[in-house]
C-alpha cells in the first residue's frame, strides 16, 4: 500500500505543484475579479461531468469488473470488456456534449444582447436588463461553450487511468495531470497576450479570458495520450464494441447509475453553490476556488492517492469473499490518511495567510484584500479535509462490495443538506460559507458511511483506529499552536517584504511544527507513524 500509493503521492504532489503554478498564473492574470468568477464556473461544469462519467462513478463501477475479469476469464476478455466500455463512454459523453451545446447556443441567442462581448468590458456583472443575462452570466455561457469538449477528453483520460491502476501502475497515470497543467500554464502566458491585440488596456480581459479556454482543450487531448504508450505496453488495443447489448456494460450502466450521485456529490454541491455565488456577489467563486486548489495538494497526495489505490485492492479481496483481510487493509488506509492529512488541515488553518500570499500575490489583480478573503475561505474549509478524504475511501469500500445504492443514498440527503446551509451562510459570510457548509455536511457523510459500512459487514475491527486519532488530535493541537505562534513572531520580527521572507513565513513555522508533530506520533507509538517512517528509511538506505 505504501509503494503504491507513495509513487501516486510522489507524482501527484509534482502535478499539483504544477497545479499551484497554473492557479498562481490565473490568479496573476485574472485576480478575484468577475471575469474569473466566470471563467472558474464555467470550467466547473466539464469537470462536473467528469466525475460523473469518468474519474467517480464509472470507474467506480467498471473497475472491480474490470478486475473480476482479469481474474475469471483471462485479458482477452478483459481487454474486450474495457473496450466496450469505452465504446459506450464514447457515444454518451457525445450526446451529452452536443445536447449541453444547444442549450447553451439557445440560451445565448435568447438572454444575450447582440453586442455581448464588447458589453462586457469592464462591466460589475451584477445588473439585469430585461430578457437578457447579466455579462457574467453571459461571459460564463460562452466559455462553457468553448470549454465543455474537454468533458469526453477528460472521462476517456479517467477510464484509462482506472484500467492503469488496476493493472498496477501508478505512477505514469498520476503525472497525466502534469501535461494538463504544462498546457494551461501555457495558455496564459503565451497564447493569452495574442488575444485582445488592439483593444483598450481595460478591455483586454474579458477577450483574452478565451485563450485559458482554448488552452483546456489542447490541455485535455495532451492528458489522454499521455496515458497511451503504457495501456499499449500492457497489450490494450482499442477496437470498437457495440455496447447497445454489451453484458458488462448493462453491469456497469446498473453499477454506475446510483453511484453517478454518490461519487459525484462534492462536485454537484460545487456547482451548484457556486452557481448561487455568482448572484451573491463578486469574487466569491475564485476566492473560494482559490481555497480548494491549495486544500487539494495533500488531499491528493494523501487521500486520493490512497483511495485510487484502495480501490481495486479492496475489489480483489471481495471478489476472493476475503473479508478480513479487506478489513485489515480498509484500516491501513484509514489510519495512514488520518495521520498524514491530520497534520495538513491544521496547518492549512494556521498557515492560511502567509501560504496564500506567498502563492497569489503578486501583480496588480491579486491584491492583499484578495489574500484576506482567500485565506479566510481556506480557514472555514481546511478543517474539513480529513473527512473529505475519509468519506472518499470509505465510498470505495462499498464499491468494492458491489454496492453503490449505499453511497448514493447517503449522498442525497447529505447534498440537500450542503445547498441549504451553504445558500444561508454565504450572505453572511461570503466566500467562507461554502466551506462551513461541506465541513458540516461532510461529517455527516462520514458518519452515515461508517454507520452503514458496520451494519453491511458486521465489525470492522477500528478500535485501534479510534484510540490512535485522539493520540494524534492532541499532536495535531499542539503542533498547530507551535506553527501559530512561529508565523507570528516571523511576521512580526522580519515580516514579509521579499520573497524569501514570504517563503520562511511559510516552510519554517511549518517544518517545526511537521517535526514536533511526526516525532510526537512516534513517541505514542502511532503505527502509521512507526511503519511511514521505516518505509522512509528503508528506501533512503536502498538508495
Amino acid at each position: 500500500m505504501l509503494k503504491a500509493s507513495g509513487a501516486m503521492a510522489a507524482a501527484t504532489l509534482f502535478s499539483r505543484v504544477l497545479g499551484l503554478m497554473r492557479e498562481q498564473a490565473y490568479m496573476f492574470f485574472l485576480g478575484t475579479t468577475w471575469v474569473n468568477d466566470a471563467f472558474q464556473y464555467a470550467f466547473t461544469i466539464p469537470n462536473l461531468f467528469r466525475r460523473l462519467l469518468g474519474e467517480g462513478a464509472l470507474t467506480a463501477a467498471f473497475i472491480p469488473i474490470f478486475k473480476e475479469k482479469e481474474k475469471t476469464h483471462g485479458e482477452v476478455e478483459m481487454w474486450k470488456a474495457a473496450n466496450a466500455v469505452i465504446s459506450g463512454l464514447l457515444v454518451a459523453a457525445s450526446v451529452i456534449v452536443a445536447v449541453v451545446l444547444l442549450g447553451v447556443s439557445l440560451a445565448l441567442a435568447f438572454g444575450a444582447p447582440p453586442d455581448a462581448l464588447p458589453a462586457l468590458a469592464g462591466a460589475p456583472g451584477h445588473f439585469w436588463t430585461p430578457g437578457q443575462f447579466p455579462p457574467k452570466i453571459v461571459l460564463m455561457l460562452q466559455l462553457l461553450r468553448v470549454m465543455f469538449p474537454y468533458m469526453i477528453l477528460v472521462c476517456l483520460t479517467a477510464v484509462m487511468m482506472g484500467m492503469l491502476n488496476a493493472r498496477g501502475h501508478f505512477f505514469i497515470p498520476a503525472m497525466g495531470a502534469t501535461m494538463l497543467n504544462v498546457v494551461m500554464i501555457a495558455s496564459v502566458y503565451w497564447l493569452a497576450p495574442k488575444f485582445g491585440v488592439g483593444l483598450p488596456k481595460g478591455q483586454k480581459l474579458p477577450v483574452q479570458v478565451f485563450a485559458l479556454a482554448y488552452g483546456v482543450l489542447v490541455a485535455g487531448v495532451a492528458q489522454a495520450a499521455f496515458q497511451l504508450p503504457t495501456l499499449w505496453r500492457d497489450g490494450f488495443r482499442y477496437a470498437w464494441v457495440s455496447p447497445w447489448k454489451n453484458e458488462t456494460v448493462r453491469r456497469v450502466v446498473r453499477q454506475m447509475v446510483p453511484g453517478t450521485i454518490g461519487v459525484a456529490a462534492f462536485q454537484i454541491n460545487v456547482a451548484l453553490v457556486q452557481l448561487v455565488a455568482l448572484f451573491v456577489g463578486t469574487g466569491i467563486v475564485s476566492s473560494f476556488n482559490g481555497a480548494v486548489r491549495l486544500m487539494e495538494l495533500p488531499q491528493g497526495m494523501f487521500g486520493i492517492s490512497l483511495a485510487t489505490f484502495l480501490l481495486p485492492a479492496l475489489s480483489g479481496l471481495a471478489a476472493e469473499k476475503n473479508y478480513p483481510e479487506f478489513r485489515a487493509t480498509l484500516r491501513h488506509g484509514l489510519a495512514s490518511l488520518m495521520f498524514l492529512n491530520l497534520i495538513a488541515s491544521v496547518l492549512l488553518v494556521v498557515l492560511a495567510e502567509p501560504i496564500v500570499r506567498l502563492l497569489f500575490e503578486h501583480g496588480e489583480k491579486f491584491t492583499a484584500a484578495s489574500t484576506t478573503r482567500v485565506s479566510f475561505a481556506l480557514i472555514c474549509l481546511a478543517p474539513g479535509l480529513v473527512a473529505f478524504s475519509t468519506a472518499n475511501i470509505l465510498a470505495r469500500a462499498f464499491y468494492a462490495l458491489g454496492d453503490t445504492r449505499t453511497p448514493m443514498q447517503i449522498s442525497l440527503v447529505c447534498l440537500t443538506i450542503n445547498f441549504l446551509s451553504a445558500c444561508l451562510l454565504m450572505p453572511l459570510l461570503r466566500e467562507g460559507g461554502p466551506g462551513i457548509a461541506n465541513i458540516f455536511t461532510s461529517a455527516i457523510n462520514v458518519s452515515l458511511l461508517f454507520f452503514a459500512l458496520r451494519k453491511k459487514m458486521g465489525r470492522l475491527e477500528l478500535e485501534p483506529l479510534r484510540h490512535s486519532l485522539r493520540q494524534l488530535a492532541v499532536a495535531a493541537l499542539l503542533a498547530g499552536v507551535i506553527a501559530w505562534g512561529g508565523w507570528r513572531w516571523w511576521e512580526t520580527s522580519l515580516g514579509h517584504a521579499t520573497i524569501a521572507l514570504k517563503i520562511g513565513a511559510v516552510f519554517v513555522p511549518a517544518g517545526i511544527a511537521g517535526g514536533i508533530y511526526w516525532l510526537l506520533a512516534l513517541a505514542a507509538k502511532i503505527p502509521a507513524a512507526k511503519e511511514m517512517t521505516e518505509f522512509a528509511l528503508a528506501k533512503f538506505k536502498k538508495r
